[in-house]
């Protein structure tokens, strides 16, 4: 029996909620550029009791006074909201679940928010949809996440509304499109309205309503370490990544997570990687952010290209200054993309280097714990195999030799994704567990799987202060976990191993010391950093580089 659907409905009520909606929103102001003061008034008019809302909040730039005139708005009239945002970052956020006007969450990362989410789980005034990897978000807004919605934030606006994003573009794009193109409203607050743009970024028939914010748009320093507290256990870990993996793999094309590890790995390049003859042979071609840290790399020439998910703050001079390395445009300004920086740290890299909070025995990773839920952002994406790469490297190729073999003998390649933490975090917690909280949470917050960051299969290494773990090597479970136990250090999990089991698996190869790669402890100092504080970072980059205050010591 063939059933069509009645001729007689419409195709078209999406867009006629979408007039009602602008209609209500003329009635609080009857212009598009809404004046700050009538901001909340006109929330309140356009949205309605559990619509779902993107209210954006990047890594660094945060629609910040949206945010706020979203937390004034009556919970009688705006309630139950669904927030779908990569980043809860602002305390904002957090007050949107705290008044009941937002009940749903889905997210990536939760950041300097981590602990009052975490309370917010505990307390039942949050329910979390998932917490996804950025590319997954970002798919879903164009699947069954689609915002009703979006308030996002940009550099400037033209009397036509086009937008200007500047160097911090990040998903702007993305978060508006998906809203426009399905009949949602898209409303935008600009630090400045300009005659004349630098460059369009988002064309402002894209845009229903635009207000000049009282004040720029927050914009945080992530991704910015000071040399100054890298210390000589993160000199030691960074020396054996670049000789017993970057070296031996020749890895060319590669991404960096935030921290103090990766940033010494950087600040090594044109020191101990010089020794070793590397220059032009690794660390090539970067998906990341423009790390100060990543200064002396580029001028001790290093790095040839950088395709970024987001800017730096302090960066913006130093960024134009060198447009043969990064993606810039002919205004001379960054335009970062978190979409397609991910997609290239998927598909283009050959390697990944993150931390983590916590460990087990199988390789799984989360930074999901009982006390605090701070997401994943990009991790998964960055550190995690490919199974649509098509293309051949020499690294990629080396490690999938080295990885069990496929169905049929079939040849594949093999990202590297390393998992680079010391075996204790602060307050003496061991990083390498024989259980991942992520069981426990996934229990409070009622979510059929646990939040793991990154799973087990996905990762090839496991470094610490003891040596390197090259999993890809292992051919069971229990030799997986026993090489990971001889590099967990004094934790319990390190305790509790078989020195004759380490020791074979260190004849194989599979877990290495520092001397087993001829690393020489004593080498292992604050001497091999490039700049060991943020003022040599500026002298490095010709004054290019302004750091922000906070960062400023001298």
């Amino acid at each position: 029996m063939t059933v069509r659907r009645d001729p007689t409905a419409p195709w078209d009520t999406a867009r006629a909620a979408r007039r009602a909606r602008l209609e209500r929103a003329r009635g609080v102001w009857p212009d598009r550029w809404v004046p700050p003061e009538r901001v909340t008034p006109l929330l309140e008019a356009i949205l309605e009791p559990g619509d779902r809302v993107c209210l954006e909040g990047d890594n660094q730039k945060q629609a910040d006074f949206l945010a706020g005139a979203l937390a004034r708005v009556d919970p009688a009239r705006v309630h139950g909201l669904h927030l779908v945002l990569s980043v809860l970052a602002l305390p904002e956020h957090v007050a949107l679940f705290e008044r009941g006007i937002a009940r749903r969450l889905d997210f990536s990362f939760s950041g300097p928010q981590a602990l009052r989410l975490a309370g917010l789980v505990q307390a039942g005034k949050i329910e979390i949809g998932a917490i996804h990897t950025y590319l997954e978000l970002y798919a879903r807004y164009f699947v069954d996440l689609t915002p009703r919605v979006a308030l996002v934030a940009a550099q400037a606006a033209d009397a036509a509304g086009n937008l200007y994003t500047g160097p911090n573009t990040e998903e702007t794009p993305t978060v508006v499109e998906a809203t426009a193109f399905r009949d949602g409203i898209v409303v935008a607050q600009v630090n400045e309205r300009l005659e004349r743009l630098p460059r369009v970024d988002i064309p402002g028939d894209w845009v229903d309503v635009l207000t000049l914010a009282p004040a720029p748009s927050t914009i945080e320093p992530l991704f910015t370490r000071d040399p100054a507290e890298i210390g000589e256990i993160q000199v030691l870990m960074a020396m054996m990544v670049v000789k017993g993996i970057y070296a031996e793999y020749g890895v060319q094309s590669l991404n960096h997570g935030i921290g103090f590890d990766s940033a010494a790995i950087e600040l090594i390049l044109p020191t101990y990687g010089e020794a070793l003859g590397l220059r032009g042979r690794i660390c090539r071609h970067w998906a990341v952010n423009p790390h100060p840290t990543l200064i002396p790399a580029i001028e001790a020439g290093f790095v040839e290209s950088i395709h970024a998910f987001g800017s730096e703050l302090g960066m913006e001079a130093y960024v134009a200054a060198r447009p043969d390395v990064f993606f810039t445009g002919h205004d001379g300004s960054l335009r970062s993309n978190r979409a397609l920086a991910q997609t290239a740290g998927l598909y283009g890299c050959d390697l990944f280097v993150g931390s983590t909070l916590q460990l087990d025995l199988a390789g799984n990773s989360s930074t999901a714990t009982a006390s605090r839920i701070t997401g994943f952002g990009g991790a998964p994406n960055m550190g995690s195999d490919a199974r649509g790469r098509r293309h051949a490297t020499p690294a990629w190729l080396r490690a999938g030799r080295e990885a069990p073999p496929g169905p049929g003998g079939m040849p594949r390649g093999r990202k590297l994704v390393v998992q680079l933490l010391e075996t204790f975090r602060e307050h003496m917690e061991p990083a390498i567990v024989e259980r991942l909280d992520a069981w426990d949470l996934a229990e409070r917050m009622g979510t059929a799987l646990p939040p793991v960051m990154i799973y087990g299969d996905d990762v090839t290494h496991v470094v610490t202060e003891e040596g390197i773990a090259n999993l890809l090597l292992c051919r069971s479970d229990a030799e997986r976990a026993e090489a990971i136990r001889g590099v967990a250090g004094y934790t319990p999990v390190g305790r509790a191993r078989s020195r004759s089991a380490v020791e074979a698996l260190r004849a194989l190869g599979i877990v290495r010391r520092p001397e087993d790669l001829g690393i020489d402890l004593r080498d292992a100092t604050r001497d091999l950093l490039a700049a060991r504080t943020v003022k040599d970072l500026v002298s490095w980059s010709g004054g290019l580089y302004d750091p922000p205050a906070r960062f400023r010591r001298w």
